[in-house]
């Protein structure tokens, strides 16, 4: 099953900071068969903290989603499309279209893993997902963060990668490491292809 990334142009001004669980919600809306997929992955937006538990969308902000090949025609119908982010609106422009591709070093902003709260129990449970895919790596866990999912707060870290295959980097992409991947949890970038993130991230 190969996997297809959708990178999303969007347009707005502000955005919650947490904005995960709106953006999942919003886009069910448009796509209820996403409700109850497991084949999704969403990532968080980019922009710049105002301090008042917003965030300043980024000029350059895209909405990336990564689904298996056969689902990208579904997700299309996001095009053009008014997301409500609570009290916000974004609007989506036109997707593009990508394969993955591998990179020595992924990065994500929030991997969340159950009952792995600490950092150094975290850093184990994150070596023992790798090693149940068959994935070697160096791991460097990095910022602790949250991420609300409805009324509950779910504390998470910051993971890095190095040292990865071809292989083990796209096969990280596709199926990533611990829960929540609907609410931008466990999106594993390239490192050399990120944004530049502001302190929001």
């Amino acid at each position: 099953m190969n996997y297809i990334e959708l990178k999303i142009p969007v347009t707005g001004n502000q955005i919650p900071t947490h904005h995960g669980y709106d953006l999942f919600g919003a886009i069910c809306r448009h796509v209820p068969e996403a409700h109850d997929s497991d084949w999704l992955a969403i990532d968080t937006l980019a922009g710049l903290a105002k301090g008042n538990s917003t965030i300043e969308l980024n000029p350059k902000a895209r909405l990336k989603i990564r689904v298996p090949q056969e689902r990208v025609a579904l997700m299309l119908k996001l095009a053009d499309r008014q997301l409500n982010l609570g009290q916000y609106q974004i609007r989506l422009g036109t997707p593009q279209i990508s394969m993955l591709r591998p990179s020595s070093s992924l990065h994500a902003r929030i991997v969340t893993i159950k009952n792995h709260q600490e950092e150094d129990t975290f850093f184990e449970a994150v070596r023992q997902k790798l090693d149940s895919l068959g994935v070697t790596g160096e791991i460097a866990i990095g910022m602790r963060r949250v991420v609300r999912v409805s009324n509950h707060i779910v504390v998470g870290f910051a993971v890095t990668l190095h040292g990865l295959s071809n292989e083990n980097s796209i096969l990280l992409q596709e199926k990533s490491i611990g829960g929540r991947r609907h609410f931008g949890c466990g999106y594993f970038n390239p490192i050399n292809s990120l944004l530049l993130r502001n302190s929001s991230e």
